[in-house]
């Protein structure tokens, strides 16, 4: 224990600035995945916000096919089934007749060979006599009367019978068959029910997006009157660019409508730490050229013409910038030209290439609303990473202070320490000396002062002898 307070006391401030040291460490770093994740959150936003219209435009081409196939296979199931019912019944009935005809046939030859015995016997008989002819007749006619009864009863249960269990089978093969066939229509009209269904819930998605892309039209076509106007565009690029640095700045690194040492009035600075500096910020734009240029209903030579008259706004706007507001030692060695509409700057990029190596090469960087809205990121980025740095500076002074102060209370605690060992010292003499003292008040109760040494006797005062 002693040798862990002995280390802890020797390496405590350095311990504790190591301590501190990884907590900063981390909390940057989280810092920064946080920062990443919200980059990659933004990009996968703007990629679903892109893919809204093909996804539903999609579904709704689905969502067609689907309901043609349904009631495709709904009716061809359906005639299958009555196919299927009629082949069945024309069989069974085919089957029937087929039957009934060969048991009549059957019975008509049993009819003809017993009347062939029977005139066989009657010729017979008659030879004999007319007695045993008129006896044999009747024996012959009763018994044929008697077969005949016999086989009709029989041949009429064996029809009865052949027809119960030809009905039952037909009785069978319809309940069976008209199961089927309600079966697949109830499944038909619960898929078309859920087709429809599906097909209104879409319908109500392509309504809400069919008011959005209204809505978004209606913002287009005011964003283009917007820009029709070179005092109202000028206006608009400043509240944009305002919006975009209150919201992502922190307060007092900024300054908007700022007036420059050489008389000249800036949109917005930047106040960023060094080697940075401030940073100057333009946002009108010169888009009168532009608009006739995308005006795919005027003449190719004007729009040719307004794409060159364009390119030179391009380039002496870049120019005035430069010329403006980059200050030696007074703003930073770059300068940005905010473009308040994405199609502009694609445009730019796009089919004028040269245009933004010359804004490269006069040090004035183009940026979109997107792209501004990742310099000011950084940008805060930067600011809060120096701030945390003057912190840890701060929270290094305060270590420093603590350590002096941990010295002096080490060097009292020894002190103190000493004091504590030299007061128990004295606790243990007083307690010896409080032992002898009762010793001695025994040793008088019990009168044993002649025991007493004389060494041990106070010596006499001299007040006392005189």
């Amino acid at each position: 224990m002693a040798n862990l307070q002995a280390f802890w006391s020797q390496h405590a401030p350095e311990l504790s600035l190591a301590l501190l040291t990884l907590l900063l460490l981390w909390l940057l770093w989280r810092m920064n995945r946080q920062q990443r994740e919200l980059h990659r959150l933004q990009q996968v936003l703007e990629e679903q916000s892109m893919t809204l219209l093909d996804s539903q435009d999609r579904a709704r081409r689905e969502l067609v096919d689907a309901i043609i196939k349904g009631q495709v296979l709904t009716q061809e199931g359906m005639h299958r089934s009555v196919n299927e019912l009629q082949e069945t019944l024309g069989q069974r009935q085919a089957l029937l007749q087929r039957q009934l005809m060969l048991d009549s046939g059957n019975l008509k030859e049993n009819l003809l060979e017993r009347f062939e015995g029977v005139r066989k016997a009657v010729t017979e008989s008659l030879a004999d006599g007319q007695l045993k002819q008129q006896e044999a007749l009747g024996e012959s006619l009763e018994r044929i009367s008697r077969q005949l009864r016999e086989s009709l009863a029989e041949s009429r249960s064996v029809l009865d019978k052949r027809v119960d269990r030809l009905t039952e089978t037909t009785e069978a093969c319809l309940k069976e068959i008209s199961g089927q066939v309600e079966k697949r229509l109830t499944e038909g009209f619960e898929k078309t029910t859920e087709t429809f269904a599906r097909v209104l819930e879409h319908l109500s998605r392509i309504d809400e997006a069919q008011k959005r892309i209204t809505e978004l039209s209606a913002s287009v076509v005011s964003l283009q009157e917007i820009l029709t106007d070179k005092r109202t565009r000028g206006a608009f690029g400043e509240v944009q660019l305002e919006g975009l640095v209150r919201n992502l700045m922190p307060e007092g690194s900024f300054a908007l409508q700022h007036t420059l040492s050489n008389g000249t009035r800036v949109d917005c600075v930047l106040f960023l730490p060094d080697p940075s500096g401030n940073v100057p910020i333009d946002a009108k734009f010169p888009l009168e050229s532009y608009q006739r240029m995308v005006d795919y209903d005027a003449p190719e030579s004007e729009r040719e013409q307004a794409r060159r008259r364009f390119r030179q706004d391009i380039r002496r706007h870049v120019q005035d910038i430069a010329g403006k507001y980059l200050i030696p030692g007074e703003t930073s060695e770059g300068a940005v030209m905010f473009l308040p509409a994405e199609s502009v700057f694609a445009e730019i990029h796009a089919h004028f290439p040269d245009l933004v190596e010359e804004a490269q090469r006069a040090r004035v960087w183009l940026a979109s609303p997107t792209t501004l809205m990742a310099i000011l990121t950084t940008a805060s980025a930067v600011i809060k990473d120096i701030a945390t740095r003057r912190q840890v500076n701060v929270i290094q002074e305060h270590l420093r202070y603590l350590a002096a102060d941990f010295d002096r209370f080490r060097e009292r605690m020894d002190r103190l320490a000493m004091h504590i060992r030299q007061a128990h010292e004295d606790a243990q003499q007083v307690n010896t000396s409080a032992k002898k003292i009762s010793s001695r008040f025994v040793k008088i109760e019990k009168v044993e002062l002649d025991e007493l040494d004389e060494e041990e006797l106070p010596p006499p005062q001299k007040d006392q002898e005189t």
